[in-house]
């Protein structure tokens, strides 16, 4: 058990002396700050690294991953991780990003007890009882399963366009769009949900704040 631990260790130790053979300034850079132009909320899952799947490198990608990728109004660890890429880093894009095959997305379209994760299930079993007649619809369960990935991305990039961090910015006039995004982990493709949105134009009216643009 410990041997698989230190060999992390020597693993970031090769990576290290390849990234500074390729380019000798590459950990001065990083040390300087970041800009990232991207957010990336996706799941916990470790088959989804956000910079391998994407071709990127480090400081190009502000992260956030829980169970199933979900953006929910009282999770102050995702809040504060929107409020800081939003407002301090500038981010461009934010990416809420599912994968097939979820476990997350499996298990609240059953009726196990798994723990304490009931309970943050319970945000995808409301995704599932607003598509109901859909998702019934389809007998096959893995493509039941599929479908309900993508409807519950769907779901997060409105959730997302509901906060106040989100809302003022685009009130402010600054260039953010929600993306939503599943990625099939049988053969690493990404793929556009095109449910983008840049105003709140896509939520019912109850949801939208009357924002003042601040004065610079």
């Amino acid at each position: 058990m410990i041997k698989s631990y230190n060999k992390l260790f020597e693993n970031n130790k090769n990576w290290v002396k390849q990234v500074t053979q390729e380019d000798p300034d590459f950990f001065n850079k990083l040390a300087n700050g970041q800009s990232p132009e991207f957010l990336w909320i996706g799941c916990s899952d470790s088959r989804v690294p956000a910079n391998e799947i994407t071709g990127t490198s480090p400081g190009d990608i502000f992260v956030h991953r829980n169970i199933a990728n979900m953006v929910v109004h009282t999770d102050m660890n995702m809040l504060s991780v929107l409020d800081y890429s939003v407002n301090v880093l500038g981010v461009k894009h934010i990416m809420i990003v599912g994968h097939y095959g979820c476990g997350g997305v499996n298990a609240a379209m059953s009726h196990k007890q798994v723990g304490l994760i009931d309970n943050w299930l319970r945000n995808i079993k409301d995704v599932y009882r607003l598509h109901e007649n859909e998702l019934g619809a389809i007998e096959d369960m893995k493509e039941r399963s599929d479908r309900l990935v993508e409807l519950n991305v769907t779901e997060q990039v409105y959730n997302l366009s509901k906060t106040s961090i989100v809302q003022n910015a685009w009130a402010n006039g600054k260039p953010l769009l929600v993306h939503g995004i599943v990625y099939d982990v049988k053969n690493g493709i990404l793929k556009d949900l095109n449910v983008t949105a840049g105003d709140t134009s896509k939520i019912e009216s109850v949801y939208r704040f009357e924002s003042e643009p601040q004065l610079a």
